[in-house]
């Protein structure tokens, strides 16, 4: 009796022990979860308190209580994927999720939802976009209701958007943020872009300076057709050629050239062309054969020829209209593997000129270039027009317009007199394995042309090939000048 009695007395106590473990248990379980800050989940030092973050597959230490129970957690809406194994009461490593913004509820966003049995807890925590950033338009030229884009990116979530100073109610921003599409506004006060987004704004220059890269014929007839070629060549308020005005002219749809009509001249000037975002003009004067000539084979102007080499010099012939000058001739028919030489009618010999002024020989090579108007009205393929000057072991410039790729060619021809302009730097040295004019750059200009400036010149035609070149060689050249191009 007394043991059975000392039994009952032994477990009452441990019936209230469990009793109060289950207690305390079942309300640990009852209770919801509490968020109380976010951390960086990389190591000490970097493992501060954050309070916002740009959602990139970062991973964060959730810290609070009653958070061992997940079993949802979502950033911003999105929800997360998670390892329970990673979770304590007090703790919970998650990795935040990819959000596209654009398709988010806007509701939802800046905040941590997190979801145990128990309950849930919300959390306020910027985790949103960067700031948007605008690069380029598709078209700053497009007429009023022409479809438009503004490329950049983060342009998401965005509140209020203007182009030139109009406001547009209706675009479309695409889902990765990358563009906003919209109709051009019918009119535009200003050259700015806006961009008001929940993260932030963003003003972009709307600017399309126009360039002028080459002009088709710098020394044309009146009467000829002409071309001036670059970019944002549209929109054109003002054209002058010589300083001589041109008020008829047609722009290409890409903005990358614009032809007409060549007026009557009367002095020699710069291109120049002038759109709403500014004006573009030549550093080079057209309807100028004077300036830094080597030889334009006049009488009465620089003839220089040392009367040895090319095919003869004429003017006024039917193969080469649009000049009524006199032009050299060189004419060769297919030359043969490596046929060609300086010393021969494959060669135009020129005595001593300068071609650059003293004060400039330090200039930038890529300021000055090597100038010609050339007139091929038969198809060339194969050989190569070769500009050397006088200076011992002279770098060379090649002009092959036929060579139309490493591994491709195609006969070319000109219609009537074009102007080839070829920058200094072209001109380079022999390279042991690839040949003349194939090794390194001149690093300056006195490299071509010696201390003073003034040198012979040479332009020859040479088949570097092995093989028989396909075509022989027809044309007229004229005006071989050095001109400053920047």
């Amino acid at each position: 009796m007394k043991r059975n009695l000392y039994l009952r007395l032994y477990f009452v106590p441990l019936f209230f022990v469990m009793v109060a473990l289950l207690s305390a248990c079942k309300k640990n379980a009852d209770n919801a979860p509490i968020i109380s800050g976010v951390r960086s989940y990389v190591a000490s030092p970097n493992d501060t308190v954050l309070h916002s973050a740009v959602a990139s597959g970062q991973w964060v230490v959730i810290t609070g209580q009653n958070l061992q129970n997940a079993t949802q957690i979502k950033f911003d809406g999105v929800p997360a994927a998670f390892n329970s194994a990673l979770f304590a009461s007090n703790s919970a490593v998650v990795q935040i999720p990819a959000i596209q913004f654009s398709t988010i509820d806007t509701a939802k966003l800046y905040t941590i939802q997190y979801v145990t049995p128990a309950g849930s807890a919300t959390f306020s925590f910027k985790l949103g976009p960067a700031g948007p950033t605008i690069s380029a338009i598709s078209n700053v030229f497009a007429n009023p209701g022409d479809s438009v884009y503004v490329y950049g990116a983060n342009l998401v979530l965005v509140q209020r958007f203007s182009y030139g100073g109009t406001v547009i109610s209706s675009f479309k921003p695409s889902l990765d943020g990358t563009s906003i599409g919209f109709l051009m506004p019918a009119q535009t006060t200003t050259d700015q872009v806006t961009v008001i987004a929940k993260a932030g704004s963003v003003n972009f220059k709307i600017l399309a300076i126009p360039t002028i890269t080459a002009v088709s014929n710098e020394n044309a007839s009146p009467g000829d057709s002409v071309y001036i070629y670059g970019t944002n060549l549209k929109n054109i308020q003002t054209l002058t050629f010589a300083g001589t005005a041109v008020t008829s002219f047609t722009s290409s749809g890409s903005g990358n050239a614009l032809g007409f009509v060549l007026p009557a001249l009367t002095k020699s000037a710069p291109v120049s062309v002038t759109t709403k975002f500014g004006t573009a003009t030549t550093v080079y004067n057209v309807n100028d054969v004077a300036t830094g000539r080597i030889s334009d084979w006049e009488w009465g102007g620089n003839f220089n020829w040392q009367w040895w080499g090319g095919s003869y010099y004429t003017s006024g012939s039917a193969d080469f209209p649009g000049n009524s000058s006199q032009y050299m001739v060189l004419k060769t028919s297919s030359l043969i593997g490596g046929e060609g030489n300086t010393y021969s009618n494959y060669a135009i010999l020129m005595n001593a000129a300068q071609w650059v002024p003293t004060a400039n020989l330090n200039d930038p090579v890529d300021n000055w270039a090597f100038k010609f108007e050339v007139s091929v009205p038969k198809p060339w393929n194969g050989g190569t027009i070769d500009i050397l000057s006088g200076v011992s072991s002279s770098p060379i410039a090649r002009w092959e317009p036929w060579q139309v790729s490493a591994s491709a060619t195609a006969s070319y021809t000109t219609n009537k007199w074009v102007t080839v302009t070829i920058p200094l730097s072209s001109f380079r040295a022999k390279d042991a394995t690839l040949g003349e004019g194939k090794g390194a750059s001149i690093t300056k200009i006195a490299d071509l042309t010696g201390p003073t400036g003034n040198t012979a010149c040479t332009v020859y035609i040479h088949n570097y090939s092995t093989a028989a070149t396909a075509t022989g060689f027809y044309g007229a050249f004229d005006n071989f000048r050095v001109v400053k191009i920047k």
